[in-house]
Order: C-alpha cells, then sequence, then structure tokens
C-alpha cells in the first residue's frame, strides 16, 4: 500500500509516518519543507503519483484549511481511500477555525472519494501551550470552561488503524480519558512546573463561550485515549 501523508513533520505526522511504515506501507510524506513532496497547499494543487492508494490528511493551519483540503482533493482522482483529521466541536463551537474544519468535512463527503473523517479533542501538546502562555502571568486568568485533551500518540494509533482500514465516513470521535476545567489544567501545570501564581476566573464571552461552557467541544459517548494529561506534564 503506498500511503501520501500530508504534514508528515508536524505534531500528528511525526507519530503516524513511521508507524505507517512499521506496517510495512510506503509512505510519501507531502510538507512545506521537509517533506518528499515540497507543497503549500494553500496556494498549490499537488502532482500526486498516480499509484497512490491512500491519503492521510493532517496538515492544518490556523487559516485556508479550506483552500488547502480543495487543492489536495483536486489532486486525488485516483485514490481509493480519503482520511482526514477533524476537531470535535466542528459543527457545534461558532470560531471560524473550526467552522473552517466542517468546510473541509463538507468537502470531503461531497468529492466522491471514499473517506474517513476522524474529530478529535485538542492535543495535550496544544493545551500545555496555552497553559504555559497563560502561566506567564503573575495572575492568571482561567476561562470558565472545559476541556479534555488527548495525546497526539492516541490520536496517530487511530489514524493509522483508519488508513490501513476500507472508508467508514465519519468515524467515533477520539478524546482523552478524563474532562478537566480549566482550573485543573493550570494548576496542575503549576504544581509540575514549581511555580506559584493567584488564579482569577474569567467568563468566555459571546456564542462561542456559551458553546463551550455547554461542553460541545467535549464527546461522552465517543472513543477515548489512555494516555492522562497528568502523565504527559510528568514527561514534559
Amino acid at each position: 500500500m503506498k500511503i501520501l501523508v500530508t504534514g508528515g513533520t508536524g505534531t500528528l505526522g511525526t507519530h503516524v509516518v513511521p508507524q505507517l511504515r512499521a506496517q510495512g506501507a510506503e509512505v510519501v510524506v507531502l510538507s512545506r519543507g521537509n517533506g518528499d513532496i515540497t507543497c503549500d497547499l494553500t496556494t498549490q494543487v499537488p502532482q500526486i503519483d498516480a499509484d497512490i492508494d491512500v491519503v492521510v490528511h493532517l496538515a492544518g493551519g490556523q487559516k485556508g484549511d479550506d483552500i488547502a483540503t480543495r487543492n489536495l482533493l483536486a489532486a486525488c482522482g485516483n485514490v481509493r481511500h480519503f482520511v482526514y483529521i477533524s476537531v470535535i466541536g466542528a459543527d457545534t463551537v461558532p470560531l471560524a477555525w473550526l467552522r473552517t474544519k466542517l468546510v473541509c468535512e463538507e468537502a470531503i463527503a461531497a468529492s466522491g472519494i471514499p473517506f474517513t473523517i476522524l474529530r478529535a479533542a485538542q492535543f495535550h501538546n496544544l493545551t500545555l501551550t496555552m497553559v504555559r502562555a497563560m502561566a506567564k502571568l503573575p495572575i492568571v486568568p482561567v476561562p470558565g470552561m472545559r476541556l479534555q485533551p488527548v495525546d497526539a500518540r492516541d490520536v496517530a494509533a487511530r489514524i493509522v488503524e483508519l488508513a490501513l482500514g476500507t472508508p467508514a465516513g465519519r468515524v467515533a470521535d477520539l478524546a482523552g480519558p478524563a474532562v478537566y476545567d480549566m482550573k485543573q489544567l493550570v494548576r496542575g501545570y503549576l504544581t509540575t512546573a514549581g511555580k506559584r501564581r493567584l488564579t482569577v476566573p474569567v467568563r468566555l464571552p459571546g456564542k462561542a463561550g456559551k458553546a463551550y461552557r455547554g461542553g460541545q467541544n467535549l464527546t461522552l459517548d465517543g472513543d477515548h485515549g489512555t494516555h492522562t494529561w497528568e502523565e504527559f506534564l510528568a514527561a514534559s
């Protein structure tokens, strides 16, 4: 099986690519810089070999994901399986980035290419980046929201399983094994980092704040990873 992976050098891709190769797949990495194929999907339609069986689309950013996905789909005429990583809350949390993910999902479904879409929760890595930035302040504002962060290794294992399987449409969401409010996440980081900070609760405004307070970014009925936030913090 020959598999093209976009974003193969990113947080998720660096776990997915070696796992696919360990399973015997021939992997071609497409990225803006260090891949086998160099291409900026937000401005270019890539040249994809006709013998590519599966495309695993992991590349993403804060802007242009819809354009990148359409450009990639335009090059996938011979592909028999398109696998896409999306985000929990794409259709329920009114943030521009998440709504772009939903547009990508809709474009994939309408393309006629057999597909699998996995929505995942916020990665531990991104959660740590956010909490660490907040903790630089002498008084840490803590939004009233909950997260269910998932480890990139758990998501990678699921992506590999899906890529080596048959197209399944949208599959069960994947989140971490536990739900935390932001105060728990911040306090866990401060304790592990040996920092002392005051925390102050703040209210997220608008429709997005309401969605987060209502848990629209969580999944209680989906699949769950095994690596916890505490384990990730200790290792980091």
